[in-house]
């Protein structure tokens, strides 16, 4: 069964109440006509025809105004940014509809060639992310998420019942959980966790009653908790969230020939990060809506031999919930050893680093396919059956943000932007970075976190060239940033997710989420010299910043050059020309 529908039935008495009265138009006097005009205005709203309409007039409008100091490319750059960016966040069209059509503007309006628009919608990145979400399936399929989310709740609900350790339980499940499968799949699955032990509340209960207020505080802290930890589980890996796979692929696209981002590199400073916002988080919870007395109210509904119950009748692990843990670990064993240190690489170099995370994804993703499940004669752990729910529309969401990024740089759009932030030359980069986070952290909050990190992060690097900095020191903010989508509904589908319940209001979500983005900017701006470079592989300490955190002259492993001695935004912009046949033939001949 479709979790997402199990998640709405299992609330079927908050998501049906409508939110506003509902007025029975049927009922309207014999002799009464609605006015056509009305009826053609409802008419152009329900169909969305201004949404749709939206995106072609501001590309219209951007291709009218001028063409940016002669750069016609770039003008049309913009304004199918614009179409493109506007469908995304009106909902004009489905989100994968929206996310393709790169395909055809980019040839129609002379960015790319249909062919180079179309290579961005397919590469290694791409294929980590569709391994990953088979992977998911997989687990959903066979309720291992939901076996380890009972056995972890049992551990941490105590006799008498600890709210405290219940809620650091379930919210430390979710965060491990969204590790390792994308944010939205990870909310779905747990809130059914969730709406299980909220189920056991008398719902006179929380309408009115002695203990009402300790039953509904909990109810929101588990909603909220489950939410949020979603989230921030996410930030720990490159397959925990979209937004991650951006960034990964816009660097390669951007700086082909620099030191690529992998698992253990970005996993080295996600974690970190990830721990800090979930100590926040369980902190936040704890003090909002735990009492002295919320564990004696709960103790009347929860106890351990309820949980004990619901995991009996799961009886034990079959050898198929097994061999789909097996390819689990191994794939995540692979994940962390293909590249490690200089000193000691990984397995990858036995193949002469032609192999990338989507590689060995695919590869182990194949064995699900492969290895039989043990119930039915000729029935594997996978089929394609099982496969129906993929989330195509997040994996055509990063082809567009990668060929978004891909146009930028053959319009020459990016080479406009980097002139005009030349004004901000000489400015502190770490004193940039936290604003560059709160600045994508805002725009977060009104559209999907990918959608942010693919408009953000190209003016990011942009400003990293032209203020002479590493430009991961402000495309990692702007991607942590993006992700920090605690207040609004409309910031996540998780976070519309735990809204349908019915349990929490906007109100809760800002209470809850505003300490938490605080905590993840300041996080941001502690770790991000320190635990941070080890994503850019990065050489020095912060006393070796020169300045107040200025960092033209920050020494790093990778082959991009910063010191005094060069012009960083020359060397960032283009790769070492390589010399010419004839050159070299003339070089050697004059030897």
């Amino acid at each position: 069964m479709d979790p997402r529908r199990a998640c709405w039935e299992s609330s079927s008495e908050d998501v049906t109440r409508p939110l506003l009265p509902v007025h029975d138009d049927g009922e309207r006097p014999a002799g009464r006509r609605r006015p056509r005009c009305c009826s053609a205005l409802r008419s152009v709203l329900a169909n969305k025809y201004l949404a749709v309409a939206s995106g072609p007039v501001a590309c219209a409008l951007i291709c009218a105004a001028g063409d940016l100091g002669g750069h016609p490319a770039a003008r049309n750059m913009l304004g199918v940014l614009a179409w493109v960016f506007l469908w995304w966040i009106t909902d004009a069209v489905p989100l994968a509809i929206a996310s393709m059509a790169p395909l055809f503007l980019f040839p129609a309006f002379g960015i790319a060639s249909a062919d180079d628009v179309a290579k961005a919608y397919m590469d290694d990145v791409i294929a980590l992310v569709l391994g990953s979400f088979i992977l998911a399936l997989a687990i959903e399929h066979y309720s291992i998420h939901r076996r380890l989310a009972l056995n972890i709740t049992s551990l941490f609900c105590g006799d008498p019942v600890k709210p405290h350790l219940l809620l650091l339980g379930i919210c430390g499940t979710t965060v491990f959980i969204s590790m390792w499968i994308h944010n939205t799949p990870c909310t779905v699955m747990m809130m059914q966790v969730a709406t299980g032990i909220l189920q056991r509340f008398p719902r006179d209960q929380l309408e009115a009653g002695a203990d009402a207020r300790e039953l509904r505080r909990f109810s929101k802290a588990l909603v909220l908790g489950i939410m949020y930890a979603s989230t921030i589980g996410g930030m720990a890996t490159l397959t925990g969230t979209g937004a991650n796979i951006i960034l990964v692929g816009m660097w390669s696209t951007y700086f082909p020939e620099q030191r690529p981002i992998t698992f253990s590199s970005w996993m080295s400073f996600g974690l970190p990060m990830a721990l800090v916002l979930f100590l926040a988080l369980w902190a936040t919870l704890c003090v909002v809506y735990c009492t002295k007395n919320t564990g004696r109210v709960l103790s009347a509904y929860l106890d351990k031999s309820h949980l004990r119950r619901e995991i009996s009748l799961m009886g034990p692990m079959a050898f198929a919930e097994k061999m789909v843990l097996v390819v689990f670990g191994a794939l995540i064993a692979l994940w962390m050893t293909r590249s490690l240190t200089d000193d000691l690489p990984g397995w990858s170099v036995l193949f002469d680093g032609r192999v990338g995370d989507g590689t060995v994804t695919i590869m182990m993703t194949t064995l699900l396919f492969i290895i039989p499940s043990g119930k039915n004669d000729g029935e594997k752990l996978m089929d394609w059956n099982k496969c129906r729910k993929l989330q195509w529309h997040i994996i055509l969401l990063l082809g567009a943000g990668f060929a978004i990024a891909d146009g930028f740089k053959s319009s020459g759009l990016t080479d406009i932007l980097s002139s005009g932030l030349s004004f901000l030359k000489g400015a502190p980069a770490l004193a940039i970075a936290p604003v560059a986070c709160v600045f994508s952290g805002l725009i977060t909050e009104f559209t999907s976190d990918d959608a942010t990190t693919t408009l953000v992060l190209p003016l990011l690097a942009e400003l990293g060239k032209s203020i002479g900095v590493h430009p991961l020191l402000l495309m990692v903010p702007g991607t942590i940033g993006a992700q920090l989508s605690f207040l609004l509904p409309t910031a996540t589908p998780g976070n519309v997710v735990g809204f349908g319940t019915g349990y929490i209001t906007i109100k809760d979500m800002v209470v809850t989420g505003m300490p938490i983005k605080l905590v993840g900017v300041a996080a941001l701006t502690v770790l991000l010299p320190t635990l941070g470079c080890t994503v850019g592989q990065f050489h020095g300490p912060v006393k070796e910043y020169t300045g107040l955190y200025s960092l033209p002259q920050l020494r790093c492993s990778s082959p991009i050059p910063f010191n005094t001695s060069m012009n960083p935004t020359s060397d960032l912009a283009a790769p070492p020309k390589r010399p010419r046949p004839d050159e070299l033939a003339a070089a050697a001949g004059r030897s």
